[in-house]
């Protein structure tokens, strides 16, 4: 049978199982990213297992996430990193260096490879024929040490492109085009492959953009070809003998269709508090704004910078509105500098701030509250950035710049016809600045093995983690609804995101945006306890904090009507059993303070899927089910993956 390109790259790593979706397959890892929000954890788990070495091909660490020195605990995790990275012999991204999607996409990406990335963009690396999977810091320890990556077989989505995008429409409107059709969770369980002949206009950053946010979809990862937009993307790089020409064969069967014509698309604009909120911008145009913030990993190529740089060229944003610029990487800043577009931007009012996520995690550039942000960033969760009642919206460059001029939000084309903007022709260099001063190589093995990690008093130790009881009695501390992300869980963000390295302290965080009572009534508790959500529950980021900070308050069964992914291996990971109502409507009948039971769990969890919950409070039974694998069962009942493994050495 002719195969997909996502089949062929799984194929060529497997190493367990069988390619049929649903099935638990595992497979071999080429390449691993880590960054500082994630990272810190991912070095501590590498010395619980024991590490001498990393075993993949590649494996870097980024500094990106957390670059303001506020104090001195970002300063500390920094310098644990780079002693870390020395230690087990990875490279090392100094702070400052870039983004660390389009830095590794630049540096260190190959068509063909695997990619495991404690950050849930990590599948941005599919815009060059990579299979990239984002997953939760433990199984990226996992990978480091050479073991193979376990999943369910994921569904394979076809999306066939056609035609070309319109004069004032990008990338961007690409992927909210695609949310708008499906939803945050429509991409759940599946693999996204583009193809077609829509793909002939397309460069590798601009899939770049939409391989992003297939994290915003809710897929495993998504998957284009690697064509002559990637071999020029590499060979700008100096790095053409890396390309590999790869896509789907003639004839392959996808399990999911779809189909959009790129030439009927609009510019769209995602309106607050989620990504798949998205309408027309011409419905919202009006909107007063006072910020405009362009950069990210959803728009981080030097097209997207230069397209803005140009729109404002001679012209000055409105006073009203702070016209914030982050640059991706610090070589896109650099060649962004050599076409003049860093002097249009900062004469036109520009604020430019260093390489890195910044505003896009909550670290700096909180707007006001009640008034608008528009920004070019892959989400907008509900104080996501760093303003507890903000109104973030998710656009492209070319409406974000054009509103930051109008001080509304403006359909592009609008301003085009109102002020005379023809679309600017951009001339971009063929070869890139590469800049490879800020990446540390890691030093020879018997080097590494003298390295003495450098642990600051803001670096804790992980949890303890005990075995799963045999029987639970668990009150229920929190109920909420659907789509709750894992930034509502474990916040980031300028107070929170300094203390990811303590996991007590972070603590205190957890679940604060739905309910700031939570972590004391935890502690009250003083045992075991449950939380029930609902459909989605954990969306969004891969950060396990949202797993590890909930079990160290107690927390130890999750009831929902459905998991995302990462957030469901990560709770399986730390010992935490997730399991999902058979009966969706049970959600309902389950009220705060209920006492959930579950008796002979042990043997329950071993013999199959269905469990059932008994509530003492209100005398009633619930059917659940787990979609844990065997390893994952053994994982829960050890208490977690580290436990799991300590028992078997």
């Amino acid at each position: 049978m002719p195969r997909t390109l996502a089949h062929q790259l799984l194929a060529e790593h497997l190493v367990e199982g069988e390619l049929v979706a649903g099935s638990q397959i595992a497979i071999r890892i080429d390449q691993t990213l880590t960054q500082d929000a994630t990272g810190t954890l991912v070095m501590q788990e590498l010395q619980a297992l024991g590490l001498d070495r990393a075993r993949t091909e590649c494996s870097v660490q980024y500094v990106d996430h957390n670059l303001l020195h506020t104090d001195e605990r970002n300063a500390e995790d920094h310098a644990f990193l780079r002693s870390a990275a020395q230690r087990f012999g990875l490279w090392f991204s100094k702070p400052g260096n870039g983004v660390s999607h389009p830095t590794h996409m630049q540096r260190f990406g190959i068509p063909g490879k695997t990619l495991a990335g404690s950050d849930s963009h990590t599948c941005a690396a599919g815009s060059l024929g990579m299979l990239a999977i984002g997953v939760g810091g433990l199984d990226v320890a996992q990978a480091i040490a050479g073991e193979p990556l376990r999943l369910r077989m994921p569904e394979i989505w076809g999306v066939r492109l056609t035609g070309a995008l319109p004069a004032w429409v990008s990338a961007k409107d690409v992927v909210l085009e695609m949310l708008r059709r499906h939803t945050v969770s429509g991409g759940r369980g599946r693999i996204i492959e583009y193809h077609g002949p829509g793909l002939d206009g397309l460069s590798a950053m601009d899939r770049h953009v939409i391989a992003n946010m297939g994290a915003e979809l809710g897929a495993t990862t998504t998957v284009f070809p690697a064509d002559e937009a990637v071999r020029e993307f590499l060979r700008g790089e100096g790095r053409e003998s890396d390309f590999r020409a790869l896509a789907a064969e003639d004839g392959a069967n996808y399990d999911v269709t779809d189909e959009i014509d790129l030439s009927t698309l609009e510019p769209l604009i995602a309106r607050p508090s989620a990504p798949d909120k998205v309408v027309p911008v011409r419905e919202v145009a009006g909107e007063e704004i006072s910020q405009v913030v362009i950069g990210s990993s959803a728009n981080p190529g030097l097209r997207d910078f230069a397209i803005a740089a140009a729109m404002v060229r001679g012209r000055q944003t409105r006073d009203e509105v702070s016209f914030d610029v982050n640059p991706s990487s610090r070589q896109i800043l650099r060649d962004l500098t050599r076409i003049g577009g860093t002097t249009d931007l900062i004469t036109a009012g520009a604020r430019l701030h260093q390489s890195g996520c910044l505003g896009c995690i909550g670290m700096g550039q909180a707007p006001a509250v009640g008034q608008n942000s528009l920004r070019t960033f892959p989400r907008n969760f509900p104080g996501r950035s760093g303003t507890k009642e903000d109104s973030v919206w998710l656009c492209s460059p070319e409406t974000a710049a054009a509103s930051a001029l109008a001080g509304v939000i403006t359909d592009p084309r609008d301003l085009a016809e109102d002020w005379g903007m023809d679309v600017p022709m951009l001339d971009l260099p063929a070869d890139a600045s590469v800049n490879t001063a800020m990446l540390t190589e890691p030093p020879p093995a018997d080097d590494a093995a003298k390295v003495e990690l450098i642990t600051g008093p803001n670096i804790s130790a992980l949890p303890e983690l005990d075995p799963l009881p045999d029987s639970v009695q668990a009150p229920v501390l929190l109920s909420v609804g659907d789509d709750v992300s894992t930034d509502e869980i474990s916040p980031a963000g300028a107070r929170a995101l300094p203390l990811r390295s303590n996991i007590p302290a972070l603590a205190e965080f957890t679940f604060t945006r739905l309910d700031e009572t939570y972590p004391q009534r935890a502690r009250e508790t003083g045992g075991d306890h449950a939380v029930v959500g609902g459909d989605n529950y954990g969306q969004g980021s891969s950060r396990e904090h949202a797993a590890i900070t909930p079990r160290h308050l107690g927390l130890r069964l999750v009831l929902a009507k459905s998991f995302a992914r990462i957030h469901f291996d990560n709770l399986a990971n730390f010992g935490i059993l997730p399991v999902r109502f058979t009966d969706p409507g049970d959600h309902d009948r389950i009220g705060l303070g209920d006492v959930l039971s579950l008796t002979g769990l042990r043997d329950a969890l071993a013999a199959g899927t269905e469990l059932t919950v008994h509530n003492t409070t209100r005398g009633e039974d619930y059917r659940v089910r787990h979609d844990l694998s065997p390893r994952q069962v053994q994982a829960v009942l050890h208490g977690g993956v580290v436990p799991l493994l300590a028992a078997e050495r």
